[in-house]
């Protein structure tokens, strides 16, 4: 199941992706996930083309590298492939602050409830849950605190800038 998180609400939704495989073509006007090596090679047809376009990144690759990409893709996937691996973390946040990625930035593989506020923090708003959560867990999980106390990527106030008159503190 997907789920999309607008305005700190978790909602199931229809995936309007489909994950292109190495040695698929590319016609067709859906969206499509393809790899980043695929990216490299076949980026300024697939740009081009009708349709969405989102990239799958595992987490040992360089996310800056997506650079002259960037603007003009609609969905960047990181995988989390252990729990223990947080990797995708840090990536998340280049992806959001020096990339200034703005469109959907989603969480797959062994992706777990009790990451979700992290996961959020970081700039992640699509999830596949890997253990069976429902839209109504994470957005029990987006509201389960309310105060923050670092800058992060989701633009919230820290609890200290708050209290020094709400400016967002970086």
């Amino acid at each position: 199941m997907l789920i999309r998180l607008e305005g700190g609400v978790a909602r199931a939704a229809a995936d309007r992706f489909v994950e292109l495989e190495e040695d698929g073509t590319t016609t067709g006007s859906g969206g499509l996930i393809v790899s980043l090596a695929r990216l490299r090679v076949e980026g300024d047809v697939l740009v081009e083309r009708q349709g969405s376009l989102g990239v799958r990144l595992v987490n040992s690759e360089d996310v800056l590298s997506l650079e002259a990409f960037a603007p003009r893709l609609d969905l960047i996937a990181l995988e989390f492939p252990k729990f223990r691996d947080g990797r995708a973390f840090s990536q998340a946040r280049l992806i959001r602050e020096r990339l200034r990625f703005g469109g959907e930035l989603r969480a797959l593989g062994e992706v777990l409830l009790e990451q979700a506020l992290p996961m959020m923090r970081c700039g992640f708003d699509a999830f596949v849950p890997s253990d069976g959560t429902s839209p109504e867990d994470w957005t029990a999980a987006a509201r389960r605190y309310r105060y923050v106390y670092q800058a992060a990527a989701d633009g919230r106030t820290p609890a200290f800038a708050q209290r020094r008159g709400g400016a967002r503190a970086l």
